[in-house]
């Protein structure tokens, strides 16, 4: 293992030192909790009974009686998403082989699980980013029951992994271990797939041809297999050191994929048999939240994550900021070519040395800190690992070659010596861009601008061709604030056909884009947010606008003296209302009125008091 990275190891001593004061307040608690006798033994003879009436006579007896370990199991479990119909028949696979082990196991919740694929355009969509602070309350109403020695977390895809993350980290005296259900296996190719919509967009190909190159791209049970949000997540996971080693990207159904799910139940049982230190809170520290970030830039993860992991290490009391992430990119190079940054899918990934691979790299760069503590023992070495079955059990073997260098690199010669995010900073705020996605000849735009309050109304303005010409498209009232974040997916194929026609095309906007935003150069997550005074409510139809991600700014070109004099715009009335109104929006007005900025993670449940 070398030594750590310098640029690393001064982002991870300047998180220490922001952090200082609000981590040691949070391990106190983490530590206090952990101090209490276990509930079961402690709680009145009424309570006790109400928690274990429902299980078998023999489990109760092992509880109660025989104090053996009894794991928590949060599933996000439900048939709308396909990479969570597998998670159907996991809990009874987890309490068969706590019973193995002479422990017990418990359902203790359900958390909600939204599929963004299906929302995507529609109103359940601005939903969306709240549920994962509502996942986080699901988890945490789940553990409550405090009856429990350690806890495993079902879930997989995008806002779900957070949201468990946060939840758990709110019982970060429990040991927790993370099971996914893997990738689906492989269908239409995303290149493909993208044509299919560019050519709907235009109107070449109707209903019927797309929702064929749809379905054949997202066929079966298993995340979807670009390399967006819900992937980015397992990648994170095991950078993290909270999965069992290499289970991410195993398919629903191979043969591996029911003994790694066992072999959690196993590895959290460890812990609380053994007594062996690792609880969630002592495990999620400030290496590895930084572990997480490198792990993200070197794959080119989702920008998604950009707000997500700012709430994660917030839970944990620690605080990170797009700085953080913006210094991290300058050094960390890019390993990894899947869609949307190449045309591999995460199978193929897999299969040329997937997570372990990059791990092992990271570590050998000094890039990663291997002196953590992970939920198999200290060192993160045992993640740089890919498991297989041997004679019926599962065993481990490093990760040392690259079985497709389209796909996977070394550290030592990379498709980019720097990671594929970028900070954009300038007099429109703060926001993010993939660049990982966006050709070289497109990291400059300069066009005017047009405004537009919806992204509706901007697929409008393509259907007539009024943006057949070199154009900044900025969509505001997108932010947390105003409408809960949707993602705005829908947007890739017309701007993407507005480019193909050679146009100088990109997006700017307070919303988000995710893991799949396409080709086209997005500033995304723009802070602050229209709806509270930021920058975008200044801009007027007309500006001219540079997004430069070579220098790192977002600026619109116009006078300092006539920018300041310029009145921000409000949210419309009429768009505000329509906002709050429907689809359960009425459910999530606390939730837009106390959230925080995308660059503080959007957080709903911060107490400023």
């Amino acid at each position: 293992m070398s030594t750590i990275h310098p640029i690393v190891d001064q982002v991870t001593r300047r998180i220490r030192a922001r952090s200082a004061a609000s981590r040691a307040a949070y391990l106190e608690q983490v530590d206090a909790m952990a101090a209490r006798p276990p509930g079961a033994q402690s709680m009145g003879c009424a309570n006790v009974a109400h928690a274990f009436a429902g299980i078998p006579g023999r489990d109760r007896i092992r509880i109660v009686e025989e104090k053996a370990p009894n794991v928590a199991i949060v599933t996000a479990y439900n048939d709308v998403l396909s990479a969570h119909a597998p998670l159907a028949h996991y809990p009874e696979v987890l309490k068969d082989e706590a019973r193995r082990l002479g422990a017990t196991a418990q359902v203790a919740g359900g958390v909600p699980a939204m599929c963004d694929g299906v929302t995507q355009g529609a109103l359940g969509m601005e939903l969306s980013l709240f549920s994962r602070d509502a996942i986080a309350m699901g988890a945490a109403i789940a553990l409550s029951h405090d009856v429990f020695d350690a806890a495993l977390m079902l879930g997989v895809c995008d806002k779900i992994v957070p949201g468990l993350l946060i939840g758990a980290l709110h019982f970060g005296h429990l040991p927790t271990v993370f099971v996914p259900a893997g990738p689906m296996t492989s269908g239409l190719s995303n290149g493909d797939k993208a044509k299919v919509r560019e050519q709907a967009a235009q109107g070449l190909v109707g209903r019927k041809e797309l929702l064929a190159a749809e379905s054949a791209a997202y066929h079966g049970e298993g995340t979807c297999t670009f390399y967006g949000t819900a992937n980015s997540n397992q990648m994170l996971l095991e950078a993290m050191g909270l999965h069992v080693p290499g289970t991410a990207f195993i398919n629903p159904g191979d043969d591996q994929r029911e003994l790694l799910t066992r072999e959690a139940m196993r590895t959290v049982l460890d812990i609380t048999k053994n007594r062996r230190f690792a609880p969630i809170g002592h495990v999620v520290d400030e290496r590895c939240i930084v572990n997480a970030m490198v792990a993200l830039l070197a794959t080119g993860g989702s920008t998604n994550h950009l707000i997500h992991w700012v709430a994660v290490a917030r839970a944990a009391g620690i605080t990170i900021d797009w700085d953080d992430f913006s210094d991290l990119s300058a050094v960390v190079p890019l390993l990894v070519r899947v869609y949307p940054n190449g045309s591999a899918d995460v199978n193929q990934f897999q299969a040329a040395g997937g997570p372990g691979y990059v791990i092992g790299q990271l570590l050998q760069a000094g890039l990663m800190h291997g002196d953590v503590l992970t939920v198999r023992g200290p060192g993160l070495k045992a993640f740089a690992c890919i498991p297989t079955v041997q004679a019926g059990q599962l065993a481990w073997h490093e990760a040392a070659v690259s079985g497709d260098l389209s796909v996977l690199r070394p550290a030592s010669a990379p498709f980019s010596a720097t990671g594929g995010l970028k900070l954009l900073s300038g007099n429109l705020g703060r926001s993010v861009i993939k660049v990982s996605a966006v050709p070289e000849d497109r990291h400059v735009i300069e066009a005017p601008a047009r405004v537009f309050d919806s992204q509706d109304d901007l697929q409008q303005a393509f259907k007539v061709g009024e943006l057949d010409r070199d154009v900044v498209c900025v969509v505001r009232w997108q932010g947390p604030r105003a409408n809960g974040m949707p993602e705005l997916h829908k947007l890739t194929p017309p701007l993407a056909v507005l480019q193909g026609k050679g146009y100088q095309v990109a997006l700017v906007t307070d919303g988000r884009m995710s893991g799949a935003s396409g080709k086209v150069p997005a500033a995304i997550h723009v802070s602050p947010e229209a709806c509270v005074g930021g920058p975008l409510a200044r801009l007027r139809d007309g500006d001219l606008v540079r997004l430069d991600a070579v220098a790192g700014t977002l600026a619109v070109l116009v006078s300092e003296e006539q920018w300041q004099q310029r009145t921000a715009a409000t949210l419309p009335q009429a768009l505000r209302q329509a906002n709050c109104r429907g689809f359960g929006r009425e459910l999530f007005a606390g939730f837009r009125r106390h959230a925080l900025s995308a660059e503080e993670g959007a957080c709903t449940w911060i107490n400023n008091d």
